[in-house]
């Protein structure tokens, strides 16, 4: 019937149910490493005295939290 190879067709079956899967990890690879690097930062600035903002750092503890979940159930919809 068909003449595609079925382990590319398997292949592309899969990415038409999960478009650009691969760039979305990438972008929540990245935004958490700058969410952390955010955090780490302002806690350095808060050990040397100078006054934070608590919804500044609840911004950032948000999304240390959000980006790394969202990259973990990303990797979860795989199976």
């Amino acid at each position: 019937m068909s003449k595609i190879d079925p382990e590319l067709k398997k292949k592309l079956l899969k990415e038409s149910q999960t478009p650009f899967k691969g760039l979305r990890r990438i972008l929540w690879i990245a935004f958490s490493g700058s969410a952390f690097l955010g955090l780490l930062i302002m806690l350095s600035k808060f050990a040397t005295g100078s006054e934070l903002q608590l919804n500044n750092i609840l911004i950032q503890l948000g999304a240390c939290i959000l980006f790394p979940s969202l990259l973990f159930l990303d990797k979860n919809k795989e199976k």
